[in-house]
């Protein structure tokens, strides 16, 4: 008997169409946090052209780090306040219905023992998941953050992030790019310091350095010294010393198309004092160029406050003042350092970098000036 046949046999074969890939939505949300030594801060943004609109923030002082230096370990106290303050951007979060995010952890929780057991607490106590970063990537998203800074007149460029634990320097060549596509070359570095082959000139990372001394590590080593111009002379002076082991350190660079970005609490603060805001404006912070005798006389006038003048001066802040003069103190280190009399203030860094990132690799964000 023969076998039947099948209903349907001889039949052309029905094509089966793989699903077109979903575009992305122009509409979407982003959050970015960045927990810190020192603070925890946090950006809920939509992407507006070839940059993006800030919806919410969060930004507070947790001192996560404190006593990090002493015991290697993250403190109870330290935890509680930091976790209090994920409840609230969890929050945040959830009232914005946003799905699309980056939440990391950096210095502190890179050097604690016991950080995996805090990730796990912050997941268990708040739902958020953080992604404990290297300090090349983070101070990738630093240099990423600051693209809309950069001169198209600028051919040799220094990215300097002064953080709570550590701090990160980038050198980048951008001499080959052409001027309009300089800024552009920079914000490509979110695929990586060395991005595979592109069609378009890339800037080349000269060198990169983190330093794992930020205002709260570098201001717990000397604590003990108790004059305040002698503390902060020391804390110059081994900042300095830290920076033996970055290349372009070795050798005089032109002055000529050399710009240095600072992107840190240090640097706004010095801009803010700089201009006698009594109360904190980014809109005239943000891109603010400082020469360096202005800054220098900024900082001159911080010593001469001394520790009790500082508490009480509206434009360092409460939260600032503790920590402004190992900043200043990095600072003043830098410029002594590479040749500029300029300095460009960012009030930006890694949080934007986050979010461009996240945003460029969605393919939302549209091509042309910043």
């Amino acid at each position: 008997m023969a076998p039947k046949r099948p209903t349907g046999a001889g039949a052309f074969p029905k094509a089966v169409e793989s699903p077109a890939p979903a575009l992305p939505d122009p509409d979407a949300l982003y959050a970015a946090l960045d927990l810190g030594t020192n603070s925890c801060r946090m950006l809920i943004a939509q992407p507006k052209g070839s940059g993006f609109h800030v919806v919410d923030s969060f930004s507070k002082s947790v001192q996560l780090g404190s006593g990090l230096e002493r015991t290697g370990r993250l403190s109870r106290a330290s935890m509680a306040r930091t976790i209090q303050a994920l409840r609230i951007c969890q929050q945040k979060i959830k009232r914005n219905k946003v799905w699309r995010m980056r939440l990391v952890a950096t210095e502190a929780c890179r050097r604690a023992k016991n950080a995996r057991e805090f990730i796990r607490q912050v997941k268990r106590e708040t739902g958020l998941t953080l992604e404990i970063i290297q300090p090349e990537e983070e101070a990738r998203l630093a240099v990423i953050s600051c693209a809309p800074l950069v001169s198209t007149k600028t051919e040799q460029l220094l990215v300097v992030d002064i953080g709570g634990g550590s701090t990160e320097l980038v050198w980048i060549d951008i001499s080959s790019v052409p001027r309009r596509d300089r800024p552009a070359a920079i914000m490509r570095l979110h695929a990586g310091f060395h991005p595979p082959e592109s069609p378009f000139p890339a800037a080349k990372v000269v060198d990169w350095i983190s330093v794992p001394l930020g205002v709260a590590t570098l201001r717990d080593q000397f604590a003990d010294v108790e004059d305040d111009a002698a503390r902060f002379a020391l804390m110059s002076w081994f900042f300095e010393e830290n920076l033996a082991e970055f290349t372009p350190y070795q050798a005089m660079q032109s002055r000529e198309h050399f710009q240095i970005v600072g992107t840190s609490g240090t640097v706004t603060t010095v801009a803010a004092s700089h201009l006698g805001l009594k109360r904190y404006d980014r809109t005239k912070v943000d891109g603010l160029r400082m020469t360096s005798d202005q800054i220098d006389k900024v900082i001159r006038s911080y010593l001469e406050l001394g520790p009790t003048g500082r508490r009480r001066d509206p434009r360092i802040g409460e939260d600032r003042q503790a920590l402004i003069m190992s900043g200043a103190a990095i600072l003043q280190a830098l410029l002594r350092c590479w040749p500029t009399d300029r300095l460009s203030v960012a009030d930006r860094g890694l949080r934007e970098g986050l979010l461009y990132a996240q945003m460029s690799a969605d393919g939302v964000l549209e091509d042309g000036p910043f």
